[in-house]
């Protein structure tokens, strides 16, 4: 006998939901963490880069976040603006565009530093826990992407 949970149409049995909302209320704990910084969730993933490696390109920027040039560049130019980086052609190939932290986007990286343990406070979630569900999403990115990539 089926019942209404057994229901594939329903909105509570929808994964695709349970991200979107999921994604929703992370966006809501982060916005007032980020605007501390005065940084956007955007432009706080572009630090987060810079903070592994200073001096990567815009298309390694790019690729990385999934963002096309059209998108990282007003994002750059913001960041730019608010004295966090540089961006200049590369010496050794002037097709490249390089984007440094300047002194003050290196210090951001120390106020940013408290970000994932907030984050985990407000999930109630330790941090490994956190990271397992990390390692869960990017698994089912990368088979949604490979199934997508096969039709």
């Amino acid at each position: 006998m089926s019942t209404e949970n057994d229901n594939p149409l329903l909105l509570a049995n929808q994964a695709c939901f349970a991200l979107y909302s999921a994604n929703l209320a992370m966006t809501r704990v982060y916005r007032p963490l980020l605007e501390a910084l005065e940084l956007t969730y955007p432009q706080y993933l572009v630090m987060l880069l810079l903070w592994e490696q200073d001096g990567q390109t815009m298309k390694a920027l790019g690729e990385r976040l999934l963002l096309d040039s059209g998108t990282l560049t007003p994002l750059l130019k913001r960041l730019e603006g608010q004295g966090l980086v540089t961006r200049g052609r590369d010496p050794s190939d002037e097709r490249l565009v390089r984007i440094h932290l300047t002194p003050q986007g290196t210090a951001l990286r120390d106020r940013a530093t408290a970000l994932p343990e907030h984050i985990a406070a407000a999930a109630n979630c330790p941090l490994p826990d956190l990271a397992g569900l990390r390692d869960a999403l990017l698994r089912l990115r990368d088979s949604l992407n490979a199934a997508a990539d096969r039709d």
